[in-house]
């Protein structure tokens, strides 16, 4: 067994020498990195479940078009008017940081609540049972995948 004084151990700095420094992440998003966020952000998973159901309720192609393009013009409002609450509120945190500023820390906590324990686990789930109802398609060329099978895929996805 090595001697404790024969080991070399990594220094660690003093709390005086990191007041010293500023510390922080260093950034490592690029352009590309960033268009990409705010693309997959604007589109969504709907891209792959809603166009068979427009189609299916315009009943033509062409009117298709038009509802895509209305809804991507909503969008990009939609867009514009973070991109100027962005500018106005120069806080970090998004939605919190913008309702906390505008209506105060009670709602901003709730809509927070709401982000975490109801939006994002289901639009997880809606996104992983798109996947798999896609995954199993090919599968079942004539029918429709059993549902059993589709939730059962999705909760494989989700847990990994």
């Amino acid at each position: 067994m090595p001697d404790k004084k024969d080991t070399k151990y990594a220094e660690v700095p003093s709390v005086e020498a990191s007041k010293e420094e500023n510390v922080g992440m260093k950034a490592q998003m690029t352009l590309l990195n960033g268009i990409t966020v705010i693309v997959g952000s604007i589109i969504g998973s709907g891209i792959f479940v809603s166009p068979s159901g427009v189609l299916a309720s315009t009943g033509s192609p062409n009117l298709a078009l038009v509802v895509w393009t209305v809804s991507g013009i909503f969008s990009m409002i939609g867009a514009y008017c973070y991109a100027e609450l962005g500018c106005m509120i120069t806080k970090t945190g998004a939605d919190y940081a913008y309702i906390m500023v505008t209506f105060g820390p009670f709602l901003a906590f709730i809509r927070l609540w709401v982000e975490c324990m109801i939006v994002r686990p289901c639009s997880q789930a809606i996104v992983a049972l798109t996947f798999s109802t896609y995954i199993l398609k090919p599968f079942f060329p004539t029918c429709e995948p059993p549902d059993e099978s589709i939730r059962l895929l999705a909760a494989v996805v989700i847990c990994k």
